[in-house]
């Protein structure tokens, strides 16, 4: 167990800078799609260490839930997120925004101060926190890696990350939907809203394994 942990550990210090290839949104379990607008969005949780390794921070060892968004537009006319919601829903009905880099630097300080550990989901052991990670290397992850396209061109995919703050959630996953409005098409009007549950990626999550 030792020489795993050690490995897990390790893991953001190898952070590649890179994102995965973008795919279309239907590649992906956890995806709603609406025929009529033509229009697909899914969201891929990163809930281990070894698709976190993307990353400079060890966010899931602080109880931060790193989720790429994908979003695919096969219609013929822009679709704009500028004024989009995008929350994690809890099983439980609770809202929680997307973090802040400053929001995540508070947590991670907070929770070393209070030398507690983390639930990490899945069978993974608890483990004792690594050192705080400098905000440099938060704005980094953030300037890389989140979310910023407030326009999906037609016949386009767009993708990036949201970051939630999920420290109080056992399982934040289990029975979780990721809901969005006030996506808006070419002449303003917000479209219908999409409500991803994460229980589909953890079906599918389950299936690979048996």
């Amino acid at each position: 167990m030792l020489p795993l942990l050690a490995i897990w550990l390790s893991l953001p210090a190898v952070a590649s800078e890179h994102a995965p290839p973008v795919q279309p949104a239907t590649s992906f379990a956890a995806v709603e799609v609406h025929d009529d607008e033509k229009l697909a969005i899914a969201a891929e949780p990163y809930d281990t260490r070894e698709k976190e390794a993307i990353f400079h921070v060890d966010y899931l060892s602080h109880g931060v839930m790193p989720v790429r968004l994908i979003v695919t537009n096969n219609g013929d006319h822009p679709v704009s997120l500028r004024d989009a919601r995008i929350l994690f829903i809890t099983a439980a009905g609770e809202k929680i925004q997307a973090a802040e880099p400053e929001d995540v630097e508070r947590l991670m300080t907070q929770k070393e101060r209070q030398g507690s550990k983390i639930p990490m989901p899945g069978p993974i052991p608890s483990i004792k926190l690594k050192p705080k990670a400098s905000n440099k290397e938060i704005e980094e992850d953030f300037d890389n890696f989140e979310y910023q396209a407030l326009v999906v061109e037609p016949h386009t995919t767009r993708a990036g990350f949201l970051f939630y703050d999920v420290s109080q959630l056992d399982h934040p996953l289990k029975g979780a939907k990721l809901h969005l409005h006030a996506l808006r098409d070419a002449d303003g009007k917000e479209l219908f809203y999409f409500e991803i549950p994460f229980d589909k990626y953890l079906k599918s999550k389950s299936n690979q394994m048996n």
